[in-house]
């Protein structure tokens, strides 16, 4: 008699957790995109590391009275790992791949690169995390990484770049990567995202800010653009993007959140098309639909091992 009156209460509750779990995956993917969009706009109005310090350190005091006063009380103990993901997964991956546009690598390569993080997730993880991709998880990111290939492949430009430049978003990506997984590991993973997220911002404007003195100054730029494109970074890359990753790390894994993330590279072509009237592609529409293909095979194969 109980066993009956289950099932109709847990069904609608399934379906819930499943359609938020969705619009956040949603809302990620396009927030996560506006940050490449972002840097290509703020990049023509000031120096590089001065946009990423500014960015961390705005969107850290901002966080910081509510850091302060709404949650736990904030202990060394606990902030000592935040600010190593700091280190990894802001200074490394911000880093990287802004260092690869400003040295000239097309953004939507870049963007692609960088979306090859469930492939890096899965080189470093080991036995010890358990966090090692099956064979149809393995299968669903190749098919989303060949949907990526297909929706930006057609707008990629070599060009004269110097082939270390290449480099820097791979290396972003898999300090990314690590960062993912020491977070799922770590006993501070319950801290609230704005506590978190807040240290992280704050340690990676440390780093950043002496990159920055090293390039020149620490001063904004009193200029509409950087302004504009510090805001742009703040409010809808970094609350955005940052606080939604991590939000959904903790209601999911990181084989499928990092997936979600195979649709960046399309989103941000249409970003640009939007905000710099960039042409669009039929092959950016094939490419959506292989990666969502590639998507929804990481996403039932971490169902199934979870079951």
């Amino acid at each position: 008699m109980s066993e009956c009156t289950a099932l109709p209460t847990s069904q609608p509750s399934r379906v819930w957790t499943i359609l938020v779990l969705v619009l956040l995956e949603a809302a990620l993917v396009i927030s996560w995109s506006a940050g490449f969009v972002g840097i290509r706009f703020a990049i023509d109005h000031a120096p590089i590391f001065l946009i990423l310090m500014w960015r961390s350190l705005v969107s850290g005091l901002l966080l910081l009275p509510f850091a302060l006063t709404l949650g736990p009380r904030i202990r060394l103990k606990d902030a000592a790992p935040q600010m190593l993901f700091g280190a990894l997964a802001m200074s490394g991956y911000l880093a990287g791949f802004a260092l690869a546009i400003d040295h000239g690598v097309p953004t939507g390569l870049v963007a692609l690169i960088a979306d090859m993080l469930p492939l890096a997730v899965a080189i470093l993880s080991w036995p010890g995390l358990g966090q090692a991709l099956t064979a149809r998880q393995w299968l669903g990111s190749l098919i989303g990484l060949a949907g990526v290939l297909i929706a930006s492949g057609w707008s990629l430009d070599v060009g004269n770049v110097p082939l270390l430049a290449y480099g820097l978003p791979v290396i972003g990506t898999l300090s990314l990567a690590l960062a993912t997984l020491l977070q799922k590991r770590s006993r501070t993973s319950a801290m609230p995202v704005h506590q978190s997220l807040c240290i992280q911002c704050l340690s990676a404007a440390a780093i950043f800010a002496l990159f920055a003195w090293h390039e020149g100054g620490v001063f904004p730029v009193l200029a509409p653009g950087f302004i504009g494109g510090i805001l742009w970074l703040v409010f809808v890359a970094t609350f955005g993007a940052w606080s939604l990753y991590y939000l959904a790390l903790k209601k999911s894994s990181p084989a499928r959140v990092t997936a979600i993330l195979y649709l960046s590279p399309p989103v941000t072509m249409i970003w640009a098309w939007v905000m710099f009237s960039e042409p669009l592609s039929w092959a950016m529409a094939g490419g959506l639909l292989v990666s969502l293909a590639g998507i929804v095979i990481v996403a039932r194969a971490q169902k199934s091992t979870h079951v």
